[in-house]
């Protein structure tokens, strides 16, 4: 029999090969594509059409050492929503305005919601 840990993950999978057949990231918009472990945050702007897997823009994550510092006592949450913020802050920086939300397969809920408001604060349009 399968552990619920197995069956959670493999239905988060599903969900996100559903999601990815109707989303792609493109050189005008890209996809910011979202991971959540236990702990941390991680995205990640992505060109799909460059090269045959996609090409990495940019990433950021709880653990990028200039978020770390400014995330010190924060709940996840809110380091999620200041990870959103760091990520449009380095998108325009890089000259990118618009990009396509790949939630990863999880719920629009919590920490995924809170990164996209923070990084729609800071200007980025989904």
């Amino acid at each position: 029999m399968r552990s619920i840990a197995k069956l959670r993950l493999a239905s988060r999978l599903k969900r996100h090969r559903r999601i990815r057949k109707n989303l792609s990231g493109t050189p005008d918009r890209p996809r910011v594509a979202v991971y959540r472990s236990h702990l941390h945050i991680y995205t990640q702007v992505i060109d799909d059409l460059k090269g045959t897997n996609g090409e990495t823009l940019l990433t950021i994550s709880t653990q990028t050492p200039e978020v770390r510092s400014a995330i010190k006592g924060m709940s996840k949450s809110e380091a999620s929503r200041e990870v959103g913020k760091f990520l449009a802050k380095r998108a325009k920086e890089e000259g990118i305005t618009q990009v396509r939300f790949d939630r990863g397969g999880y719920r629009y809920h919590g920490r995924v919601k809170a990164l996209a408001e923070g990084a729609r604060e800071n200007g980025l349009k989904f």
